[in-house]
C-alpha cells in the first residue's frame, strides 16, 4: 500500500498598478524567475486610488499603496522595506495651458488623481487652500487640454510626456519638496498583511526584494516585459520612466528614504491632511 503526501501551497495575493515601473518590479515574481517553495503569488493590477481604497478592506496580502493611505491601514499592514518608489528631486507635477505663477496656480481649481494619493497630501502641503477636483489619473491631462480644469495634477508616465500635448510645467512637487525638506519624496511603497505572521511577511518581503534585484540585473528583459503596462510609451521614455523609479532605493530605502517617509506622514498629520497618527513600521531591513 502506497502512501503520498501531499504539499500544500500557500496563495499570496500580490495587487499593484498597471504601470511600467511596477511591473519592472515584479516582473521575477510574476514570471516565475523568482519561486519561493510552497508559496504560489497570484497577481492583480488595479489603479492605485482604488487599491488605496481595497487596502483599508484588508483585500490583499500585498499591496501597492500610496504613503498618504499607509496611516489608515498600518493597524494591518507593515511597510515592506523594498518596493518604494521615491522622487529624487523630481515627483508629481502642476501642469497647465499656460504659464502661471504660484500665487496664480493656488487660486485655481485643479484636477486631481485622488484624495488618498501621496501627491494630493503633497500639494496640500504646498498649497493648503487649493481647490481640486479628482478626476481618473489617465483623464488629467486630457480634460485641463480640453479646458475644464485650468490645470491639473499629474502622476505616472504624464510627468514626462505632458509637454508632447503642448502644456507647461508650474511646479514639480518632488523638487519643492527636496528644496524645502532636504529630503526625496516617498510616493508609494508595498505594505503587507500582518496576519500572515513575521516569518512569512520576512519571506514574501525577500522575494521582492529578489525580484526587484532580478529586473534590475536582467534590465532589457524586465522591460520588454514592462512595455506591455507602459501605456504607448516609446521604449526610450519607458526605460527612462522605470529607471526614476526602480533603482537602489526600491531595493533599500536606505536611511535617508525611511526619514522621509516619517517625516511627509508626521508632517500630514500635523497639518491635519492625515486624520490618523501615523506609525510606520518596516519589514525586512
Amino acid at each position: 500500500m502506497s502512501s503520498s503526501v501531499s504539499t500544500q501551497t500557500r496563495e499570496i495575493k500580490i495587487a499593484h498598478s498597471p504601470d511600467s515601473d511596477d511591473a519592472f518590479m515584479f516582473y521575477g515574481l510574476a514570471t516565475n524567475k523568482i519561486r519561493v517553495p510552497g508559496l504560489r503569488f497570484q497577481h492583480t493590477l488595479c489603479d492605485i486610488e482604488t487599491l488605496n481604497r481595497q487596502a483599508q478592506e484588508g483585500v490583499y496580502d500585498v499591496t501597492a499603496v500610496s504613503f498618504h493611505a499607509y496611516p489608515y491601514i498600518q493597524q494591518n499592514y507593515a511597510l515592506m522595506a523594498c518596493g518604494g518608489s521615491v522622487g529624487e528631486g523630481y515627483g508629481p507635477m502642476i501642469v497647465a495651458r499656460s504659464a502661471l505663477s504660484l500665487d496664480e496656480i493656488k487660486r485655481k481649481r485643479i484636477a486631481i488623481p485622488g484624495t488618498l494619493t501621496t501627491a494630493y497630501l503633497t500639494l496640500k502641503l504646498f498649497a493648503p487652500e487649493i481647490e481640486v477636483e479628482v478626476v481618473p489619473f489617465d483623464q488629467i491631462i486630457p480634460q485641463v487640454l480640453a479646458g475644464k480644469f485650468e490645470a491639473g495634477l499629474i502622476i505616472h508616465e504624464g510627468q514626462l510626456t505632458y509637454a508632447n500635448s503642448g502644456l507647461r510645467r508650474i511646479v514639480d512637487l518632488g523638487k519643492w519638496w527636496q528644496e524645502t525638506r532636504g529630503l526625496p519624496l516617498p510616493l508609494g511603497g508595498n505594505a503587507i498583511r500582518r496576519s500572515l505572521g513575521p516569518e512569512l511577511m520576512a519571506t514574501v518581503t525577500r522575494a521582492l526584494r529578489d525580484s526587484i534585484q532580478h529586473g534590475l540585473e536582467h534590465r532589457e528583459e524586465a522591460l520588454q516585459y514592462a512595455m506591455q503596462f507602459a501605456r504607448d510609451l516609446e521604449p526610450q521614455m519607458a526605460d527612462k520612466f522605470v529607471g526614476m523609479y526602480v533603482n537602489e532605493r526600491t531595493l533599500d530605502y536606505g536611511a535617508d528614504g525611511r526619514e522621509a517617509v516619517c517625516v511627509l506622514l508626521d508632517q500630514g498629520y500635523k497639518a491635519g491632511w492625515i486624520t490618523v497618527e501615523p506609525k510606520v513600521e518596516w519589514i525586512g531591513i
